[in-house]
């Protein structure tokens, strides 16, 4: 009998260089992006045109990814940009090759 190993994930999209900037958790990452991308989900990201996956975390525990974004909300936005350009110094779009 195999144990499913489920993975989460902490993401952050944007609508543009130093943009707004979101933060949230999911257990499907490709779905996400394709609701984002098409405006599916109403509230912020909608609002602000949030559809640029510029970083992500995979977690084996969904407690641990919410307590990761639970942490990282209440985050100066410098942190919040240095993370980022760390590994993603050109704002590319992460997801931007994923076929929906």
């Amino acid at each position: 009998m195999h144990k499913t190993i489920h993975q989460y994930y902490l993401y952050i999209l944007t609508n543009k260089t130093c943009g707004t900037l979101y933060i949230g958790v999911t257990n499907d990452l490709e779905r996400r992006m394709f609701e984002h991308k098409n405006e599916l989900i109403e509230g912020f990201t909608k609002k602000y045109g949030l559809k640029k996956l510029i970083y992500f975390e995979t977690f084996q525990y969904i407690n641990d990814a919410i307590k990761r974004e639970k942490n990282m909300k209440k985050w100066k936005r410098e942190w919040k940009i240095s993370l980022i350009e760390k590994d993603n110094p050109n704002w590319v779009d992460l997801s931007k090759d994923w076929t929906f």
